[in-house]
């Protein structure tokens, strides 16, 4: 028996295992890697058919869009005013989109023009949806839960006071029984703010400037193009 020949034979055969192990382990690793890096997009990345729009660590998954629901000419008048607060205010147009149809939906419910709705937000919390003052009043709408307990849980809590399409339904309703309780929108206002007693309503007119800002960039999508001639 040829006893180098025999060792070579087996030194060629457990090279041979060898590379196919080494393939083998190599093919599991990549395996592995693919596996994942398709569980890391799964955990970053949401692929559902709705987009959700994000601001800080608030997200607004699945909100159906102001635009979505509305005809082809309102839906250019949604979007010139949710264009307008979105570069005043530096807040991402999604995000303002949802905002501008919450105040649409709040007003039909209570009966107040949506824009002043927006206008009261825009001077309250300048659409910071996690807007907190020193008095403790809250969210988008500023409303303080302290006061408003009752009607917080009727949407889980006083926790609820910082989701912005609760706050927003919620300052408008408290803004209409203030408007109904003092006679008139400029008193309602006023006592919105706790400056009843101010005589020279400013904060009212800080809203109403507002609102008539907003009015503006709605009417300024109905103007004609001038003509460069």
């Amino acid at each position: 028996m040829n006893t180098a020949g025999t060792k070579q034979g087996l030194l060629e055969q457990f090279g041979k295992v060898a590379t196919m192990l080494h393939h083998g382990l190599a093919l599991i690793g990549l395996t592995a890697v693919v596996l994942v890096l398709m569980r890391g997009r799964a955990l970053f990345f949401d692929e559902s058919s709705v987009r959700p729009a994000t601001i800080g660590s608030i997200r607004y998954d699945g909100a159906v869009s102001l635009l979505e629901r509305a005809d082809d000419a309102d839906a250019q008048k949604y979007r010139a005013l949710s264009n307008y607060v979105s570069r005043r205010y530096r807040i991402a147009p999604d995000v303002i989109e949802q905002f501008v149809g919450a105040a649409f939906d709040a007003g039909r419910q209570v009966g107040l023009d949506p824009l002043l709705i927006l206008a009261v937000m825009a001077v309250e919390s300048r659409f910071n949806p996690v807007a907190e003052s020193l008095v403790g009043a809250k969210g988008l709408m500023q409303v303080i839960p302290r006061h408003h307990l009752d009607k917080l849980l009727e949407h889980g809590g006083e926790e609820a006071v910082l989701d912005p399409m609760i706050n927003i339904a919620l300052g408008a309703r408290i803004l209409k029984e203030y408007i109904r309780r003092t006679g008139s929108l400029q008193a309602g206002l006023q006592f919105y703010n706790g400056a009843l007693a101010d005589t020279s309503s400013q904060y009212a007119q800080k809203v109403f400037a507002e609102k008539e800002r907003l009015q503006q960039a709605v009417r300024q999508f109905g103007r004609p193009a001038r003509s460069s001639v």
